[in-house]
């Protein structure tokens, strides 16, 4: 039986039930090994700071500016700086927002594309979200059950919980400021 969520606490706590009961302890078949026991092995692991990650996320198109100083994108109208008049310049971008557009030449960064005409906010390749199908309801509700595995085993304490992982390098550095 599906029962409603009622928060995005209760979607974390029954997300992270889950992770601890079901996920993180199966085998799986190419490596032998549980996921934890493999994300463990090697121990801390070194993270990019978020600034980078989403750099790298970024796409990116050629434009030629315009006598007028402008570039288009997706049908939007952006101003850039009057010194790059006739030259190719590269635009980095997240498909999710057209607003905010960085310009590169040559490789290095030469500043911001402002929007001037903007009719599009989103790239059209980004899926827009569509209403999710009914569910048929089988009579188990399989995120309960987890749960209450979970509960029963959460004063053992013998194995790592999934939460207490240090996943992000902001983690790191707020127990490290702690410990202080």
């Amino acid at each position: 039986m599906h029962r409603g969520i009622e928060s995005l606490e209760e979607l974390n706590d029954l997300f992270c039930a889950w992770a601890e009961q079901v996920c993180n302890r199966r085998v799986h078949k190419e490596t032998n090994e549980t996921p934890l026991t493999r994300f463990e092995a090697d121990g801390p692991h070194r993270v990019a700071p978020p600034e980078r990650i989403e750099e790298a996320f970024r796409w990116s198109v050629t434009r030629k500016v315009t006598k007028t100083a402008t570039v288009s994108l997706e049908g939007n109208a952006y101003g850039v700086d009057p010194a790059l008049v006739g030259r190719r310049v590269e635009l980095r971008y997240r498909p999710e927002d057209l607003s905010e557009i960085a310009v590169y030449l040559e490789g290095h960064p030469v500043g911001t594309a402002t929007p001037f005409v903007i009719s599009r906010h989103v790239h059209r390749a980004v899926p827009q979200a569509e209403s999710p199908a009914p569910i048929e309801e089988t009579g188990i509700d399989f995120l309960e059950m987890v749960a209450k595995a979970h509960e029963e085993e959460a004063g053992t304490g013998d194995k790592p919980r999934f939460r207490e992982l240090q996943l992000f390098a902001a983690d790191v550095e707020h127990d490290e400021e702690q410990t202080q």
